[in-house]
């Protein structure tokens, strides 16, 4: 999503944010971040490098006005004013923000870095952004010290480099639906707390948010309407045709859907009374047409269950990229003898 092989971090500042649910009290830095360069070197890559793999971006929401919203009113100035002390004052704001969304001893405490990066490439342009970034675990490492004429060791605790626990980029770049913010959460024991509490965001409407929905959609027909209907390899079907239309057309027309997957008039009208019940349960429009995202579709379908599990510990794995596999090359049956069912399976060699 981002590029960054010009970014620089021209500020930054690091604060402690508390419970608000135990009553905690955050602890405020008051003097920005001087990096030596090895520091420097580490840091700038943990931040960012995440947000090279994300695919989809937000937008702020309001329920009364988007100019209201706390975390893009402190993000707006800071681009507005990118002196030292606005940007110090708002790292507390914001600090102070996700505090207030601390209501359950679950939330965790730690550190917060707000970081004011430039030359971030977005969409071939480069722009600045704000980060802010909060470290919720820290893991144990082996310290060594010399101790008179000998060597000890101890164990301390500190931030590791491998994982980002939460953060997000606010872009000093907008479009018809306001600010393009991306956010990562590797830690997500409460879904609400950072991406709806604190940002208070919502996804883009755009191609990837339409072949989102539509993938999902299909993933829970398929597991709750044809796996207990008509069978595991029934599902693993419809998955893997859904997966080949997308990969296929380069945009998606519902009705031509319909008529390419299911055969039988009966499957549509399932598919159409389910496409209704997912819209209410989840408060979604499913577009009727719309263009296909090429990565969300990578993503999505890795997340199809196409393994068929049998009670005598065998499982078949169909890949869900080969649509016409489990059709054409897996039969199933039952032995009267034995009385069990029974897969057939026919290959050349084995891999």
């Amino acid at each position: 999503m981002i590029k960054r092989t010009r970014t620089e971090i021209s500020k930054c500042i690091i604060h402690k944010v508390a419970n608000k649910y135990n009553s905690g009290q955050n602890a405020f830095s008051e003097s920005l971040v001087r990096f030596d360069e090895e520091s420097y070197e580490l840091l700038l890559p943990f931040l960012l490098k995440p947000f090279g793999a994300v695919t989809q971006s937000y937008r702020f929401s309001h329920h009364a006005d988007v100019r209201l919203n706390e975390i893009n009113k402190y993000s707006s100035d800071i681009f507005e004013d990118d002196s030292n002390e606005v940007f110090i004052e708002h790292s507390k704001n914001i600090v102070n923000h996700l505090y207030e969304q601390s209501n359950s001893a679950n939330i965790k405490t730690g550190d917060v870095i707000v970081a004011y990066f430039e030359g971030i490439e977005y969409k071939d342009v480069l722009t600045e952004a704000v980060g802010i970034f909060k470290i919720e675990s820290k893991v144990d490492f082996f310290q060594t010290y010399q101790d008179d004429d000998s060597f000890d060791v101890v164990v301390q605790k500190g931030i590791s480099t491998k994982r980002l626990d939460k953060g997000c980029l606010i872009l000093n770049s907008s479009d018809t639906e306001g600010t393009v913010v991306l956010s990562v959460d590797n830690n997500q024991y409460d879904a609400q707390y950072w991406i709806k509490n604190f940002l208070s965001v919502k996804y883009a409407d755009d191609r990837n948010l339409h072949t989102q929905n539509y993938l999902e959609m299909c993933k829970e027909f398929s597991e709750e309407v044809i796996k207990p209907e008509f069978g595991k390899q029934e599902q693993s079907n419809f998955l893997a045709n859904t997966v080949d239309y997308f990969k296929e057309h380069e945009s998606v027309d519902y009705h031509n859907f319909k008529d390419e997957i299911f055969e039988e008039t009966k499957h549509k009208d399932l598919f159409e009374d389910y496409k209704q019940h997912f819209e209410k349960l989840n408060d979604v429009l499913i577009r009727n047409n719309f263009e296909v995202s090429d990565v969300v579709l990578k993503k999505e379908k890795s997340k199809f269950k196409t393994e068929i599990k049998l009670d005598t510990n065998i499982q078949i794995k169909i890949d869900v990229d080969a649509p016409d596999a489990s059709a054409e090359y897996l039969e199933q049956g039952y032995d009267e003898e034995k009385k069990m069912k029974f897969y057939k399976v026919y290959y050349n060699t084995e891999k």
